[in-house]
C-alpha cells in the first residue's frame, strides 16, 4: 500500500483521491511515519434503480390499508 505523509496529502488531496478512484488501491496517510488514515475506494453499492422493486412478490397486503384502523365513533377528537 502506498504511504503518503499528511503534508503531502494536504497539498495533493484531489489528485490522490483521483488516483485511488482510478487504481482502486488504498493509500495510507501518515503523520511522523505512523499511519493515521486509509483512503480506500468505495465498496460496490446497489444503485437506486436496482433495489427499487426488489421485494416484489415478497410482501402480502392483508385487508384494507387505506381506511382508518377503527371507526369514526371511537375517535376522541370528533366527540363533543
Amino acid at each position: 500500500m502506498k504511504q503518503v505523509a499528511i503534508s503531502e496529502f494536504k497539498a495533493k488531496c484531489l489528485s490522490l483521491l483521483d488516483e485511488v478512484q482510478k487504481t482502486k488501491k488504498p493509500i495510507c496517510v501518515t503523520r511522523f511515519g505512523k499511519p493515521i488514515a486509509e483512503i480506500s475506494p468505495p465498496s460496490a453499492r446497489v444503485k437506486g434503480s436496482e433495489w427499487f422493486g426488489s421485494m416484489k412478490d415478497e410482501i402480502q397486503v392483508l385487508g384494507d390499508i387505506i381506511s382508518p384502523a377503527n371507526d369514526k365513533d371511537e375517535w376522541e377528537v370528533l366527540r363533543d
